[in-house]
């Protein structure tokens, strides 16, 4: 039904039964733009699927299920997982998050022929065009969709305090219901990322009733 769905509003679709399929259709060659991932497949269930592509890939991920408990749900985003829904759905709500986080995914790319821009912070540079994060010797930092598009928000809003309320308009424009859970999880994720001390992170501050506040001094330049 998903399939047939999809592929009449005009996605082509690649259908996997289980995750060694799902490494076919991934090794296949052909790019990917989003993976819906059900949580309850034969075999290796949809949690574990989540964690394998994570290490490989950045490709956003909509994990459904059956499974609507808060402790599920962040249990799939703590996992890499950019969005969530729980079973059963609308498949024109299903529709309206694969174009979101496709949508979310590309964000910063710009046309061809004007310069990439680069935010930077404390030696970190974020690279809006590539979409890529580099660390202070130059390394890349592998960050999902999820991650970089809200270490964006805070280097474009920097020394500001934002509100879950404001991540999630800026993220979303409140075009569908998000968990916003999901903000907490995806920052506690981006800290182990960025920060030193998880403890006492010196990037992104917690504000007691407020929301987060990202301390740098944010740089932004074209690259040449």
């Amino acid at each position: 039904m998903m399939t047939s769905y999809m592929t009449d509003n005009g996605f082509e679709v690649a259908a996997a039964r289980s995750g060694r399929d799902l490494d076919r259709v991934m090794a296949s060659g052909g790019k990917i733009d989003c993976v819906i991932l059900d949580v309850g497949l034969p075999g290796e269930d949809g949690l574990s699927i989540c964690r394998r592509l994570r290490g490989k890939s950045t490709v956003p991920i909509i994990m459904v299920t059956g499974r609507g408990t808060d402790t599920d749900r962040i249990v799939g985003l703590e996992l890499g997982a950019d969005d969530y829904l729980p079973k059963p759905f609308n498949p024109r709500e299903l529709l309206a998050r694969v174009r979101a986080v496709m949508r979310r995914s590309t964000q910063g790319e710009q046309p061809p022929g004007e310069a990439p821009q680069s935010l930077t912070f404390e030696g970190w540079r974020l690279d809006m065009a590539r979409r890529q994060l580099f660390a202070p010797d130059g390394a890349p930092r592998s960050l999902t969709s999820g991650e970089f598009n809200i270490l964006s928000i805070f280097c474009q809003n920097p020394r500001k305090v934002l509100s879950r309320d404001d991540l999630l308009d800026l993220l979303h424009g409140r075009a569908a219901a998000v968990f916003d859970r999901s903000i907490d999880v995806q920052i506690s994720r981006l800290r182990r990322k960025i920060e030193i001390n998880l403890k006492d992170p010196s990037f992104i501050k917690t504000v007691r009733y407020g929301g987060y506040f990202f301390t740098p001094q944010v740089v932004a330049a074209a690259d040449n």
